[in-house]
């Protein structure tokens, strides 16, 4: 008897989905090419995590390959590298979080307060530019500007100072990764602030101008307060991705000189993985680095939904 009820019921809910999904086919349709993108791209690589408990070698494929359990993570956690490649990805990601986050609302807020349409536009225009650079292409810019025969020590040298190499400076190249990450990024990062901006009521501002509030009071109380599920948002998503500390930038900026403290999880994996062809190693380090990201954008979403704000789930 039991078991005719469960059928029935699962014939009922089977027949109500499918007659939703019909009515919905064209919205379903739309977002078909979208589920195949996650589908070949983020879920089918998951076969190739195996790699990391194995002595993965080419000609003989994955399964093929010799089965060594945790012997690649014990040469991850054994390896002296790897508590600098922590301490330098999470120190680069923090930093970019302390300095790099604000900035790009500062950006958002001050650009909705000008009335000039031109003008806004314009830099907006210049704002957004270097977003749509590749690092190859920003970087050598910036290497000619901070490098050994860059604009910077030109200018040095016609004063009579002695010149510097910012890009190989270990104790500078922290704040130069930082900084040309948010010059790069600050104008593409405002937009998302830019579109909230637009959904606060106009009549908030109207009625605190009567009550006498200032500009500054208008944009404590009523702008930052409306973006401000946006702004939690957005920094679970950063805090989760803390282990990601720019492969692209890093790799195009970073030299022998400043591995001490430029080089993180993700370049060394380029290197170990491609360079050196240690897959199972690379595999190891890299399944690690998700792992922790996992449990840290969980973390945060759980966090940001104690106070009150809205999460991602």
């Amino acid at each position: 008897m039991l078991l005719k009820e469960s059928v029935y019921i699962f014939l009922v809910w089977g027949k109500r989905n499918l007659r939703n999904i019909w009515r919905w086919r064209y919205f379903y349709l739309l977002l078909t090419p979208t589920l195949l993108y996650f589908i070949v791209f983020s879920y089918i690589p998951f076969y190739g995590v195996v790699i990391a408990f194995k002595n993965f070698q080419p000609f003989l494929g994955i399964w093929d390959s010799p089965w060594v359990g945790w012997k690649n993570f014990e040469t991850m956690f054994s390896s002296v590298k790897f508590p600098e490649l922590i301490r330098n990805t999470v120190l680069i990601s923090i930093y970019r979080i302390i300095f790099g986050f604000p900035v790009p609302i500062l950006f958002a807020l001050l650009l909705n307060e000008v009335r000039v349409m031109w003008f806004k536009r314009s830099i907006q225009t210049i704002a957004y530019f270097p977003h749509f650079l590749s690092w190859v292409i920003f970087g050598g810019i910036i290497y000619n500007v901070v490098g050994p025969s860059g604009i910077i020590n030109l200018v040095l040298e016609k004063f009579g100072i002695d010149t510097i190499n910012l890009s190989a400076n270990p104790d500078l190249f922290r704040p130069l990764v930082v900084a040309t990450g948010i010059l790069k990024e600050f104008g593409w990062a405002a937009i998302i602030y830019l579109a909230a901006l637009t959904g606060i009521d106009p009549h908030l501002y109207e009625a605190a101008k009567i009550d006498g509030a200032s500009k500054l009071r208008q944009i404590w109380h009523i702008t930052l307060t409306g973006i401000r599920p946006m702004i939690a948002m957005l920094l679970i998503l950063q805090l989760g991705s803390v282990l990601d500390a720019g492969f692209e930038q890093i790799l195009i900026l970073s030299n022998p000189v400043v591995y001490s403290v430029g080089d993180i999880i993700d370049t060394y994996v380029y290197r170990v993985g491609l360079l050196e062809a240690n897959y199972g190693l690379a595999t190891a380090v890299g399944l690690f680095k998700g792992v922790i990201a996992a449990i840290l954008i969980v973390s945060a979403n759980h966090i940001i939904r104690r106070t009150g704000e809205k999460s991602l789930w």
